[in-house]
Parts: C-alpha cells; sequence; structure tokens
C-alpha cells in the first residue's frame, strides 16, 4: 500500500472543517453561479465527492486514518441525541390529522416501496437477480430507506448497521441524489399547478388555511448567543446521551448474542450488534428527552451542532471511497425509480382518499425525502408563513428514519431469500 501525501489526522481535520466551513459558505450564497451549483451538486453530495477524490488521488488514505472511527463512535451517538431532542412532538400533532397522515403514507410508501420495486426489476432483468444477491445490493438499497424517512444521520447509522460496502456505498449515493433531487423538482413543478391537483384530489383546501393561522399566530422567543454554560450542556446533552446508549448498548447485545443463529432464521440477527443499540437508544433517549425542557436547547444551535458532527461523518465516509472503482448500476436506479413511484402512488392515493390538499402531499414527501434542509423551502413556496410545517414534519422524519430503515431491510431480506 502506497504511503498517501498527507498521514497526520491531525492535518485532515482541519481540512475537512475549513473545506465544511467553504461549502456551508457558498450553499448559503445568492450569487447565480454557486446556486447553479447547487442546483445540480447537493451539498451532502460534495462532502463525499471532497474527500473521496483526495483518496483517490493517494493525497489522503481513509484505511489508514483514524478519522472514520472517532466519529461513528463519538459524533453520530451524540448527533442521534441532540437531533431528536430538538423535535417538538406536541406542534406537528398539532398540524392536523391530515398532514399527518399524507406524511405517515409517504413513510410506508417508503417501506413497502423498497421490496416492492426491487422485486420487479429482479423479474425484468435478466441476471440482475445474482447480480444483486452476490452484491448484497439490499444492504445500500436500505441506506437509501434511511436517507429517504430520517435524512442523512439514519443513513449513516443503517450504513454501519448492515455493513454496506464502500464500493457500493458509492453507487448508491449517486443513485440517492439523481433520484431524489429530480423529485424535489418534480414537486416544484407541481406546486404551480396546485389548483388543477387539489381539484383531482378533491382536496379541502381550508385544512392549509387553519395551518397558516395557527403559525402566524404562534409567536417565538428569539433566538440567544449560546455562552459556556449553554455549550457545555449541549455538549454534555449529546456526549452524554451518547455515552449512556453505549453502556446499555453493550449488555442488551451481549445477553442476546447467545440468539444469534435462532434470530437469523426471522432476519433479526442485526439485533446482536452494539452498534443498532446504540443508534436505536441513542434515537429513543432524544425522543424522550425531547419532552423535557433540554428541548428548548435548539434555540441556543443544538440542531446547528449535530448538523455539523453528521457533515463531518458524511466526509470521513468520503475518504474510505476510491472514485476510480465507481461504476453505473442501471439496474439500481430502475429499483429506485419505481421506489420513489410507489411512494407517490401511495401518497396521492392517501390524499385523495382523506381530501387532503396537495400541498400536504408535497410538503410530506419532500420531509420524507429531502428532510429538513429542503422540506422548508418547498413549504414556503405555497406561502412564506408555512415553511415551519416543512420543518416540523422534516423533524418527525428524523425521529422515525432508523426505526423505518430496520424495517425497510427485514422485508428487503425476505424478498432477496
Amino acid at each position: 500500500m502506497s504511503q498517501p501525501l498527507i498521514t497526520n489526522d491531525a492535518i485532515t481535520l482541519g481540512l475537512f472543517l475549513v473545506v465544511l466551513t467553504l461549502i456551508f459558505t457558498t450553499s448559503q450564497s445568492e450569487r447565480p453561479f454557486w446556486q447553479r451549483l447547487y442546483t445540480y451538486m447537493p451539498s451532502l453530495l460534495l462532502c463525499y465527492i471532497f474527500p473521496a477524490t483526495l483518496n483517490s488521488l493517494g493525497i489522503i488514505s481513509g484505511e489508514q486514518s483514524s478519522l472514520y472511527n472517532v466519529a461513528t463512535t463519538y459524533l453520530l451517538p451524540a448527533a442521534l441525541v441532540l437531533l431528536t431532542s430538538t423535535a417538538d412532538l406536541r406542534s406537528i400533532a398539532r398540524l392536523g390529522s391530515k398532514a399527518l397522515i399524507t406524511f405517515l403514507s409517504g413513510t410506508v410508501g417508503i417501506i413497502i416501496g423498497a421490496p416492492i420495486a426491487f422485486s420487479i426489476v429482479m423479474a425484468l432483468i435478466p441476471g440482475f437477480r445474482e447480480q444483486a444477491i452476490a452484491g448484497e445490493y439490499w444492504k445500500g438499497l436500505v441506506t437509501i430507506s434511511g436517507s429517504w424517512i430520517g435524512g442523512s444521520s439514519s443513513q449513516l447509522a443503517l450504513k454501519e448497521i448492515y455493513g454496506c460496502s464502500e464500493a457500493l456505498f458509492a453507487v448508491v449515493l449517486v443513485v440517492d441524489a439523481v433520484v431524489s433531487t429530480s423529485w424535489t423538482a418534480c414537486l416544484i413543478w407541481g406546486a404551480a399547478h396546485k389548483d388543477k391537483i387539489d381539484s383531482w384530489l378533491h382536496a379541502d383546501t381550508a385544512s392549509i388555511e387553519e395551518v397558516k393561522q395557527r403559525i402566524l399566530q404562534y409567536k417565538e422567543t428569539p433566538d440567544r448567543p449560546a455562552n459556556l454554560l449553554d455549550l457545555s450542556t449541549i455538549l454534555a446533552l449529546g456526549f452524554g446521551g451518547g455515552a449512556v446508549a453505549h453502556g446499555l448498548a453493550y449488555v442488551i447485545s451481549s445477553r442476546l448474542q447467545p440468539y444469534k443463529i435462532a434470530l437469523a432464521e426471522y432476519g433479526l440477527d442485526p439485533f446482536t450488534s452494539n452498534f443498532l443499540w446504540v443508534v436505536m437508544l441513542s434515537t429513543t433517549l432524544g425522543i424522550i428527552l425531547s419532552f423535557t425542557r433540554l428541548r428548548k436547547l435548539e434555540k441556543l444551535g443544538t440542531t446547528d451542532l449535530a448538523t455539523l458532527f453528521v457533515y463531518f461523518l458524511i466526509m470521513t465516509i468520503g475518504m474510505r471511497l476510491d472514485l476510480s472503482n465507481l461504476g453505473g448500476n442501471m439496474g439500481l436506479f430502475l429499483v429506485a425509480v419505481i421506489w420513489m413511484l410507489i411512494h407517490v402512488l401511495v401518497m396521492l392515493v392517501t390524499a385523495r382518499i382523506i381530501h387532503a390538499p396537495y400541498f400536504f402531499v408535497a410538503v410530506g414527501s419532500q420531509a420524507n425525502i429531502g428532510g429538513v434542509s429542503t422540506a422548508p423551502a418547498v413549504a414556503s413556496i405555497f406561502h412564506p408563513a408555512l415553511a415551519p410545517v416543512g420543518v416540523l414534519l422534516a423533524v418527525l422524519s428524523h425521529v422515525l428514519g432508523t426505526y423505518g430503515g430496520l424495517l425497510t431491510a427485514w422485508l428487503m431480506r425476505l424478498v432477496e431469500d
């Protein structure tokens, strides 16, 4: 193995943080060049490509660096605790039944769509079944389910839980980015024709007005700069919660280890994994804390810090990818396209049955597929005051992401068998 140009992790760490700052700065720029760039090259994908390019050129080495292990062991559990602890589940419940039912139908569409699309493509393309089984494609598709339900943190957690290979993950990232970005464009196009779509759905648009007025009447307290105690508390919440999750996970996984063979017969052997329990317990602990006063730490930048952890973890995964081995896979693209169509179909049928407006379909779908970065943007196209609806539903998707991914994985393994 050749020696990379940079072998000091301290240098790599500093480089990654500088690049992240540049990405954050340019992605928020109003200049046309940067807006066009990030339309076709999402910031998350860029966070993979930059370190992957350095690794492919021999400038850094993902295999020799310890940053990835540090990020998955310490930063990911802390990020999960912080992200879910800020979920305002009471406000989400107050959005109304139509918004929640439409959103959840999209989540169900993603969960059941994966095995259905996988089965269809295996039946349509000769040799794809054998290729999929040999390449363990289901592990890569499971990470897409995590991305489409819970965002990057869930995607990364599921990658580690099921051991998706770096080569497969590189292909999956491209598939995920192309299909999800294309669907976002379709949702924005639909917003311009919402009246016709609402007419087809027999929608009761009065529910949107109710939500809009409720949000306009809601007065949030202004944010204030975090002081030393605030920062210490946020870090204690994240890493302390991660410590509790690690401790309990070791106990539970050790107790289940003797039953691994029996659990494998039902596709439940991942529950003997220590890392799976770390992820599940971190998420569950965060949800419990969201009902306490600690949720108010969101006003001090809890979500921003957690997002930084996730982006850094993404870069450490990117540094393990070799772009010279990246090849297209039309079978996986076809699976993702059919999968997305099933998600859309389930949402539209549900919306028509309950007479939900297209707004709930568009924002509910984007909260699942795009997450907190794009759902508010789609919501604001309908009315600026409705942007918080996108935020709340996207936060709910963070809560459901890992659990939905685990269920999807179980269904995918049944199909493959």
